[in-house]
């Protein structure tokens, strides 16, 4: 095991460099500069002397060749030091502090709706096979994997949020201030972050119990009279995870790239609408953070769910 988890930990170093190297190049491949762009939007590049834009660019580094760039930013990281906004002028880490918690609240929300949902739907239809709980799951999920979430997220608010008047339709408060409100503000953010997982859950929950409870085992605890509950709930249930958990751990990064697009429909302060505004203005250091982040979040939730393999089947060895 401890060999397996030092082999994932370099492979996870591995991608983490690739990551921030095709982040870094990619954003300056983008045709503009941020210093002028941040000084347009301040109403002063009229006003402002080719010396002063020269002396900007110096002290967000962006004199210097794109290589030193790369190798300062990532000796930075290093230090615990993500930088400066360019449009914000706040640090990076300051900014992320504030905007993370807003998206874990979502996401974490969000994974946990769609996973619990999820598995007891998909369940339940494996277990009903052919009657007609299954036949209202099994559409169901073929409609929330291909529904886009922008769309359903527009759907809602017109239905829901102007048209019925029962849940806000922009805006976020935290759940220490106001949890009633808080709790209103999330829903239709969450559904629409949940629906996708939700959905992929289900159907391979169904179909990964399906395949279980055909296997030879199970027909012989079938065959010794254990009652329904003790033969999927003890030995069926815990063999069927596997290919769900990883369907889990993959929906970390699907919610975090939905939060993107959710956060700015409902005007949202995370992470995600930070992201999106950052991108448009081309604050550099704040994507590359960003990005750095939630790469680090994604390969240690894949490192856990690739561990648990292990507890969930005894017969898988790591070598």
């Amino acid at each position: 095991m401890t060999t397996y988890i030092i082999r994932r930990l370099i492979q996870a170093v591995i991608i983490l460099l690739i990551v921030t190297i095709l982040v870094f190049f990619v954003m300056r491949l983008l045709p503009g500069d941020p210093i002028i762009i941040y000084v347009a939007q301040t109403a002063q590049l009229e006003a402002m002397p080719p010396e002063m834009i020269d002396k900007l660019r110096a002290q967000f580094g962006l004199d210097k060749p794109i290589v030193i760039q790369y190798f300062n930013w990532m000796g930075n990281i290093f230090r615990g030091d993500f930088g400066e906004s360019i449009f914000y002028h706040e640090d990076v880490s300051k900014l992320m502090l504030e905007r993370f918690p807003v998206t874990l609240h979502l996401g974490i929300t969000a994974l946990i709706v769609g996973s619990v949902l999820g598995l007891l739907s998909g369940l339940l239809a494996a277990i009903r096979r052919g009657k007609w709980l299954d036949k209202i799951i099994t559409p169901l999920t073929y409609i929330g994997i291909t529904i886009p979430i922008f769309m359903l997220a527009i759907l809602l608010i017109y239905t829901i949020g102007l048209r019925l008047s029962w849940l806000p339709i922009a805006g976020y408060t935290s759940p220490f201030e106001d949890f009633w409100l808080s709790t209103r503000q999330i829903i239709m953010p969450v559904i629409c972050l949940a629906v996708f997982s939700l959905a992929a859950n289900a159907r391979q929950m169904r179909s990964s119990m399906l395949e279980v409870i055909a296997q030879d085992y199970i027909r012989t605890a079938w065959a010794k009279g254990l009652s329904e509950r003790v033969v999927v709930v003890k030995h069926a249930l815990k063999n069927s995870l596997i290919p769900v958990i990883t369907l889990i751990g993959l929906g970390v990064g699907l919610i975090f790239s939905g939060s993107f697009i959710i956060e700015t429909i409902f005007a949202i302060p995370g992470v995600g609408r930070l992201m999106v505004s950052s991108i448009f203005g081309q604050d550099y250091v704040v994507v590359q953070a960003i990005t750095f982040v939630i790469a680090v979040i994604v390969l240690v939730v894949n490192l856990i769910v690739d561990i648990s393999y292990g507890w969930l089947d005894p017969r898988i060895r790591y070598g």
